[in-house]
């Protein structure tokens, strides 16, 4: 569960503004707006990377508005997935788990099956250079759900993609979050896959949130 209560962010010419909305555990929340209007700081905020000026984050009913970001638990894959060049798609993946201290046997097994969940299996030894659009954002999905996160951040995930795999990914976000049962909240500027994916649907305007409530129809 995601509960923001009159957060505001003052930075510059840019703010947010008493912001306030709530998302269900196992919910997955589309995040809309035009250009400009904050929806990647909001997920900064959400995941500590950036402090609010007022108002509290409760994330499964625990007030982390000053928490640091590894104590949040969230799982976040900013834009353009972030991935570490120097790294192995595995050594990637695995990343979160050894930062945690996870044996290696563990990691080990963490990272096959996610690989296998994903698709990339025949990637992991791979580096990240030369990787396509679509399997670097399957690569940042997996380093993001390697540790197990009941929460995951999503900030235009598919929005690097040709066509064709925007909708196989979306297919693929689909079936983690009905495996998995993760909160998610996924920023994109596309109605599509606002259709395609949302249970709810947030809008951001003029600093404030609108929420819409939407029934899938699958």
């Amino acid at each position: 569960m995601i509960e923001f209560s009159n957060i505001s962010l003052d930075q510059g010419n840019f703010s947010l503004h008493q912001v306030s909305f709530k998302i269900e555990k196992g919910q997955y929340a589309v995040l809309m707006g035009e250009t400009g209007c904050g929806k990647t700081s909001l997920l900064e905020v959400l995941a500590g990377l950036k402090e609010v000026t007022s108002g509290t984050i409760l994330l499964n009913g625990s007030d982390m508005t000053h928490a640091r970001p590894a104590a949040r638990g969230l799982g976040y894959v900013p834009q353009e997935g972030s991935l570490f060049a120097s790294m192995t798609v595995s050594d990637n993946m695995a990343f979160a788990l050894d930062v945690r201290k996870w044996k290696k046997e563990d990691q080990k097994a963490r990272v096959q099956e996610l690989s296998s969940m994903l698709g990339i299996e025949h990637l992991l030894n791979r580096s990240i250079l030369g990787l396509s659009g679509g399997e670097r954002q399957r690569v940042a999905l997996g380093r993001a759900l390697a540790f197990r996160p009941e929460v995951l951040l999503l900030d235009e995930p598919l929005s690097a993609v040709d066509e064709n795999t925007r909708q196989s990914l979306c297919q693929l976000l689909k079936s983690i979050q009905k495996e998995t049962g993760v909160t998610v909240l996924h920023v994109t500027h596309s109605p599509w896959e606002a259709e395609e994916l949302g249970d709810v649907i947030l809008r951001l305007h003029a600093g404030k949130i609108d929420k819409q409530e939407k029934v899938k129809g699958n």
